[in-house]
């Protein structure tokens, strides 16, 4: 069969994924990327070098200070480092979110090392246990559509933004409502420029329109004309 101009022009350009999978929900990120068309493959990331072949990277929700611990031992605490500075797309579901603010709070004792990158101070488990987790409706910027739209928030032992220290970050999403002593109008979700932060699990539940918006900025990302891996 011949194709046209027209069929050249429709087809869109194809990117490489990468899921951080030292530990937590990693395979659950994967399978959500595996069915959207811009994706051409999404692997887990464990070593440093595969991070030179992927064009984005989502780093998921697990425990914190464990994943940076294991970062660290297989060297790739500073790779991740460089690959946000680099301005490559990057999201951080949960304790990936952690891991990609500049500031945390509520740190185990010794600290928590951090990727960085997000200029953003976060509250570790701000909601209590794993007995403590929830599910909210909530209002997404440039996700949902309407006042009657809402994304189904899964949060488990999740974090929050307790400050925003940059007026380049776009905050996204707010509670709806109190959940304990943490006030509605927190915030749970924002963007500075080629990353993004939830302090939810998305990958949890059946909609993926927070993946296809991320697939979406590292298209937009790159169309700018950022260099990519081939």
């Amino acid at each position: 069969m011949v194709r046209t101009c027209n069929d050249f022009q429709q087809v869109q350009p194809q990117f490489k994924f990468g899921v951080l999978a030292l530990q937590g929900a990693f395979q659950e990120h994967i399978h959500m990327l595996q069915n959207i068309s811009q994706v051409s493959s999404a692997i887990p990331i464990r070593k440093a070098e595969q991070l030179e072949t992927i064009d984005a990277l989502i780093i998921p929700g697990g425990e914190s200070t464990t994943m940076a611990l294991i970062a660290e031992r297989s060297g790739l605490m500073e790779p991740l480092r460089k690959f946000v500075r680099d301005e490559k797309p990057t999201w951080g579901t949960c304790a990936g979110m952690i891991l990609l603010a500049n500031e945390a709070n509520k740190v185990k004792k010794g600290g928590q090392d951090l990727i960085g990158g997000l200029n953003i101070t976060v509250n570790r488990n701000q909601f209590g246990s794993q007995i403590d987790s929830f599910e909210s409706l909530l209002h997404i910027n440039h996700i949902t559509t309407s006042s009657d739209d809402l994304f189904p928030a899964i949060f488990i032992r999740a974090p929050i933004i307790s400050s925003i220290n940059s007026s380049n970050v776009e905050v996204l999403a707010r509670l709806e409502h109190d959940i304990g002593e943490t006030d509605a109008s927190s915030i749970v979700a924002v963007r500075q420029g080629s990353l993004l932060g939830t302090a939810f699990h998305p990958e949890l539940t059946n909609d993926d329109r927070i993946h296809k918006y991320f697939v979406q900025l590292t298209q937009d990302h790159y169309n700018t004309g950022k260099g990519r891996n081939e």
